[in-house]
């Protein structure tokens, strides 16, 4: 599925031009979907959080009974070498990844030590800033940890995500704002949200229903820096009728203002602009 150009692909010990084959037909991963994946980025020069998403990747593929063949540490070296063929104004999107070959005697449980690995480097730009998308409501919902496995960036979750952004298009919107099972905002069909009421922010409470963001953590993180608290609460979707600004927070691209959710339109803020300010002064800054 290649998304972007200038494809690099690591796999078997090396690093190789284009978009390889790395899976085969009987692969656990290729019928019973056992994969994981996280995506970093590389901009301006440097890669944020790096080591974080390297680790992320090992805890989801855990959660999935793969076993991780690579530690954080050698994951960054790694894609750090690939990216010195990448000149340092390309914008990349970093996707380490892990799948199941083999299965148990009954071909459901993934064996120990049976374990696929590459890493793919793709440049896809960083969305202009001021870039913007809009929200409506899905009939499809966040699942629960008993149903799901909803601790782990993995494949197989992302067919929910599908439905949900076709049936947003389908409508005319951008992308979907999601409920959890309680019918409280988790978050979008691609990303964590924030939305700002009265001068103080607020994001959905992680409850085990949706990935608790690296970036999401990020801009916490730099506000509580900042003197600025978060608020982790549960929300509605009139909460998010009644704000004043709304913006999505995802490793793709960062932070993306939201200007309508289903007819109530949003300014794109002074605090949505300030977060955006505030993280590129953190990353450049490494």
């Amino acid at each position: 599925m290649a998304t972007g150009i200038n494809i690099r692909t690591y796999f078997n010990g090396t690093w190789h031009a284009g978009d390889v084959p790395v899976m085969r037909a009987a692969d656990h991963a290729m019928w019973l979907g056992t994969s994981v994946f996280d995506g970093a980025r590389y901009f301006e020069g440097v890669s944020p959080d790096l080591f974080a998403h390297c680790e992320r990747v090992n805890r989801s593929a855990k959660a999935l009974m793969i076993t991780p063949t690579h530690t954080a540490e050698q994951m960054v070296e790694i894609v750090q070498e690939g990216l010195a063929a990448y000149p340092k104004t390309a914008a990349v999107y970093i996707r380490p990844m892990y799948w199941a070959i083999a299965g148990d005697e009954l071909g459901i449980v993934p064996k120990p030590d049976e374990t696929g690995f590459a890493i793919c480097l793709e440049e896809i730009p960083m969305a202009p800033q001021g870039a913007a998308t809009t929200l409506t409501t899905t009939q499809f919902c966040r699942p629960t940890l008993s149903s799901s496995v909803v601790n782990a960036k993995a494949g197989c979750l992302y067919p929910n995500n599908a439905r949900m952004l076709s049936e947003a298009r389908s409508k005319g919107f951008g992308n979907a704002l999601v409920a959890d099972a309680l019918g409280n905002v988790a978050e979008t069909a691609t990303a964590n949200v924030f939305m700002v009421r009265d001068g103080e922010i607020f994001t959905p409470v992680p409850n085990g229903t949706f990935l608790s963001g690296i970036t999401r953590a990020r801009h916490i993180s730099n506000l509580a820096k900042d003197g600025t608290k978060v608020h982790e609460t549960v929300l509605g979707f009139q909460d998010f009728r009644e704000a004043d600004e709304v913006f999505l927070s995802g490793n793709m691209m960062k932070v993306t203002p939201v200007k309508e959710f289903d007819g109530t339109h949003y300014q794109s803020g002074p605090i949505t602009k300030k977060i955006r300010e505030m993280y590129w002064d953190w990353a450049l800054s490494r």
